[in-house]
């Protein structure tokens, strides 16, 4: 028991060390990753159908 203890109570400590985002920070840090991702899934379509309609042409 004294183990679960020191555990919770080091995660507490820890948790106050973190410097947690600013609301305003965290909006824009969502932002890029959101349009980072839509990139790179209409990229890896978009190359997705050239490669299969070129295996088609050659097949």
């Amino acid at each position: 028991m004294n183990k679960i203890t020191k555990f919770f109570s080091d995660v507490k400590f820890e948790m106050n060390k973190v410097s947690w985002p600013k609301w305003d920070e965290l909006k824009g840090s969502t932002f890029v990753v959101i349009s980072f991702s839509i990139m790179v899934s209409l990229f890896l379509f978009f190359i997705d159908r050239i490669l299969s309609t070129l295996m088609q042409v050659i097949l």
